[in-house]
């Protein structure tokens, strides 16, 4: 079984009248082994959710775990995952091929207060964003597949089985920051492949570097020691 899973801060009907997510889950939940898994009106961190749906999945099952503001373009996205999946433990569609020492974000190691010099020559994957007209607008971000120490935490999937034995999870301290940074250095821990794949899929949103976000990533760089 292929579960999806997300979590939105609107109610069901908004959600599925409103959210990119919701508006395309057409595309692939009419198949009998795909089903989708939301937390409405959600108040909690995303990996108390995501442990969740991971402690209660069968070894078999997939689990995809994906923001609300994400289009799904690719209705073949089971026939991807099982391709991918024969290749890494855990898959994404954008990353970085390096990890170095106070990196701020999986598309950066710029860790001034800017933050926007783009890691080019190691980053890896691709995916459309909705510019201000709504008109998605692909970002080619580097060779794909690849293996990968960084993945984007706006998609990500995994077979269940190999994860669970590794021990590995989602570090409850991190509700919508720097989860996926966290998921990915514990997979690296733990000897878990990591890979981007080619997924056509559109994010609405680029991400804000709020104040938020700069406190939960001193607490990232505490964890790690760095």
């Amino acid at each position: 079984m292929l579960r999806i899973v997300a979590a939105t801060r609107v109610d069901r009907e908004t959600f599925l009248k409103e959210s990119l997510l919701g508006r395309s889950i057409d595309r692939v939940v009419v198949r009998e082994d795909v089903e989708l898994t939301v937390t409405y009106e959600n108040t909690v961190g995303l990996p108390d959710l995501y442990n969740n749906a991971l402690a209660r999945a069968d070894d078999a099952d997939v689990l995809i775990f994906m923001h609300d503001d994400v289009w799904i373009d690719d209705w073949f996205l089971p026939e991807r995952l099982r391709q991918a999946l024969d290749q890494f433990a855990v898959v994404g569609v954008a990353g970085n091929r390096r990890r170095v020492p106070k990196q701020p974000g999986w598309w950066t190691t710029d860790s001034s207060t800017q933050l926007c010099d783009y890691d080019e020559e190691y980053l890896s994957g691709s995916i459309a964003h909705l510019d201000s007209d709504g008109v998605a607008r692909v970002a080619y971000y580097g060779e794909v597949p690849s293996p990968v120490k960084l993945l984007d935490g706006v998609f990500l999937a995994f077979r269940v089985g190999p994860v669970r034995r590794a021990g590995v999870g989602f570090d409850p301290r991190f509700k919508f920051h720097h989860y996926d940074m966290d998921f990915c250095r514990s997979c690296e821990q733990a000897d878990l492949t990591m890979g981007t794949w080619p997924i056509a899929l559109t994010h609405g949103s680029g991400g804000q570097l709020s104040d938020q976000w700069r406190a939960v990533y001193l607490e990232y760089l505490k964890k790690w020691r760095e």
